[in-house]
């Protein structure tokens, strides 16, 4: 008789594991994700946020399996007609989607995004994502452990087959990928279980409501339905069910609200700057190693990075971390800003470089960060009466009028404040 493990989380209650799962959590590339911070330094600024990829990650596989089951409780008779499912193959790819979910976060760097910005480039000019880390993680670490355990001959699952759910690319057979692109919306989507976790989990931690949304509504409304993509053309996705819209939206609210009071939060985002920079310092080519060279980049983790920030190895950045000595903020934009805006905070931010100090960061997105984009991937509402879904927007007014944020923020030392502020009134004087 297989074997059954419990875990008890403190946002879901047990989480249970069988004994192929446990098998890959004990394995070191896994317990490694106890040492990356799931939000960085975000403690800085709520103390309790110190919690791991490590609980995430079994948080992801659990809200992972309450979506598939639910799915597959209301809308068996679609998957079977539209992706030619039996009960072995729902049976089969359950596993895959709870492998994937367990897995998906892997590849992280120390402290988490924060890193993201050190990792080097493709040979195509691009900048690899800690998902390429993790793709290449469960193929060279893991794939023993996953293709050669005892329970894997009730499923016969590769490696493969979780990494390519991972990176959105699937095999040849035409029924396989359609199920796997199907399924994929689960990890990445509008609706996927990252984001039903982390929300909760880092609302718990930081000690604050903004995340909380109704996740027993919400998972208990999921179907698939199919959609008309071109004239001839159709494609099964995961929905929300007329009477579950409300559930829907309110997942939407809390991360828009969680984005801009928990992970924007002007000192939460200098630290990432200066985690960064600690970590170019502290690195031998102040860069992280590429997935090829998968065993020294898995000895960075946050331990590594704080021991040296500690012994003084991580750079001036490095001390501003230790003795917690950040740069200040002297002038932001609007959530929306105008082109006006946006030249005004660079101009000063130039100024401020040539007449006070070098120590100046401006952080910004080049595009605006969406929470909902009804111009594009969208929640779709299963109307009771209706045939044809409709967008959650055409429902939520709050939803509709949603627009991306682009908020550009100007740090500089604590020292040079004064006459940064100087010249940002200036700037804006004329």
């Amino acid at each position: 008789m297989e074997r059954k493990y419990e875990i008890r989380c403190p946002v879901h209650g047990f989480i249970e594991l069988n004994e192929w799962e446990w098998d890959i959590i004990n394995q070191p590339a896994f317990q490694r994700l106890r040492r990356i911070r799931q939000l960085g330094l975000t403690d800085y600024v709520y103390p309790g946020a110190t919690h791991t990829r490590f609980e995430h990650s079994l948080g992801v596989m659990h809200v992972a399996t309450r979506m598939y089951d639910s799915i597959v409780a209301r809308s068996a008779a679609v998957l079977k007609s539209e992706l030619g499912y039996n009960d072995d193959g729902l049976r089969r790819d359950r596993m895959i989607v709870r492998l994937a979910a367990l897995l998906h976060d892997v590849g992280h760097a120390p402290l988490s995004h924060a890193a993201e910005e050190i990792m080097p480039a493709k040979p195509d000019g691009t900048r690899y994502k800690h998902e390429d880390y993790t793709a290449a993680i469960i193929r060279w670490e893991l794939r023993d452990v996953i293709e050669n355990h005892q329970v894997n001959a009730n499923y016969n699952i590769s490696a493969d087959d979780i990494a390519q759910l991972i990176e959105g690319r699937y095999g040849e057979r035409a029924n396989f990928s359609r199920r796997l692109i199907f399924w994929r919306q689960i990890l990445a989507s509008q609706l996927d279980a990252d984001r039903m976790d982390y929300l909760l989990r880092d609302s718990y931690h930081a000690g604050v409501r903004y995340g909380v949304y109704d996740i027993d509504r919400l998972i208990n409304c999921l179907c698939a339905f199919t959609v008309k993509v071109e004239e001839d053309e159709q494609k099964i996705v995961i929905g929300v069910s007329e009477d579950g819209w409300h559930a829907a939206e309110s997942l939407i609210l809390a991360r828009y609200y969680m984005f801009t009071q928990v992970y924007y939060h002007k000192t939460r985002r200098i630290y990432d700057y200066h985690i960064a920079e600690a970590m170019k310092s502290a690195l031998p080519r102040r860069g992280l190693p590429p997935p090829q060279k998968m065993q020294e980049y898995l000895r960075y983790d946050d331990w590594w990075l704080l021991g040296k920030i500690n012994s003084g190895k991580a750079g001036p950045h490095g001390q501003r971390i230790r003795v917690r000595d950040h740069y200040r903020l002297v002038e932001s934009t609007s959530e929306t800003p105008t082109i006006d805006e946006i030249s005004r905070i660079k101009q000063a931010a130039e100024r401020i470089r040539r007449e006070v100090t070098t120590e100046v960061y401006l952080d910004s997105s080049e595009s605006p960060k969406s929470w909902y984009n009804p111009g594009g991937e969208e929640i779709l509402i299963q109307r009771l009466y209706e045939a044809s879904p409709v967008p959650l927007h055409r429902y939520s007014h709050p939803v509709e009028g949603m627009k991306g944020i682009q908020l550009y923020r100007l740090y500089v030392t604590l020292e040079a404040r004064e006459d940064a502020k100087r010249i940002v009134k200036e700037v804006k004087d004329g």
